[in-house]
């Protein structure tokens, strides 16, 4: 579930739709003449090379097989028909019209997909703070010039001082002219953990100040500096993190991802009060 606050504080397209191409261009693809395996037909092992997660089979009607997939964190169904030659992406309705797919795909998908998603969250390159062992890990997309970062990693230090929660800073550089610089700037550092807490802390004040007001402002170039030349391997990084964002749909800073009791994985952008203790858990 992703949840987009009034003020995000900063807003950007998605650089890519991640999938859609390859469920619009290949849920009808015929297979060739060779014999087909029944747990795998040449359609979908055409949609896997172009990224589509094939789940499983869940029970379907009518002679169809159906199978449960899913493309960056969106469920999708696809029912092979009975030569196994082609697949239809969609809805599967009843002789009343009602909906077969929704729950069936749901149950299959969300473990896997939850788990696949936290693992992309795992391998990207983000800035620890708190502690390691902490029960409860969120990822935070965060831009260092962004004022609601600020706020959310100021309103988080009850949890994280108390060691229930590791914030897990996954740096991105949209904001402004200096982002990028900054966030390489921080990703470069001997001590990035120490770096980071020393840049929140300094804008603190200034920052709460700004957005009491009701006119948020970037944050000022004091403190860290922005790299003039980002290494190569720098860039990369924020590269992957900014493209990682965008295949989760978040357009804005900052964006938290976390895993619910049930594990499953929940998205929302923003910094808003009444959200943290859903966010954060309990004090």
């Amino acid at each position: 579930m992703t949840t987009t606050p009034m003020n995000p504080c900063a807003s950007r397209s998605p650089r890519s739709a991640l999938f859609p191409f390859a469920i619009a261009a290949a849920v009808a693809l015929a297979a060739g003449t060779t014999a087909i395996a029944q747990e795998r037909p040449a359609p979908l092992r055409a949609l896997e090379k172009q990224g589509l997660t094939i789940v499983g089979t869940f029970p379907a009607p009518g002679g169809l097989t159906a199978w449960a997939a899913y493309a960056g964190q969106q469920p999708v169904a696809l029912y092979a028909t009975p030569d196994g030659k082609h697949v239809i992406a969609g809805t599967l309705l009843d002789a009343d019209g009602r909906n077969l797919t929704r729950e069936a795909l749901d149950k299959a998908v969300r473990g896997p997909m939850s788990a696949g998603l936290w693992k992309q969250l795992e391998s990207s390159h983000w800035i620890a703070d708190g502690q390691a062992k902490a029960p409860r890990t969120i990822y935070v997309f965060t831009d260092p010039n962004c004022p609601y970062c600020n706020k959310f990693w100021a309103d988080a230090r009850p949890w994280v001082d108390s060691g229930k929660v590791t914030l897990r800073h996954i740096m991105v550089g949209i904001l402004t002219p200096t982002s990028a610089g900054k966030a390489a700037a921080l990703l470069a550092d001997k001590n990035p953990s120490q770096a980071l807490a020393a840049h929140e802390r300094d804008h603190a004040a200034e920052a709460a100040k700004t957005l009491a007001s009701g006119r948020p402002k970037p944050l000022d170039d004091k403190g860290v500096k922005p790299l003039a030349t980002i290494p190569a391997a720098i860039q990369g990084q924020l590269d992957a993190n900014e493209k990682l964002m965008a295949a989760f749909g978040l357009q804005a800073t900052p964006a938290e991802v976390w895993r619910d009791a049930a594990g499953v994985v929940q998205m929302r952008t923003g910094a808003p009060d009444a959200a943290l203790a859903e966010i954060m858990g309990p004090r």
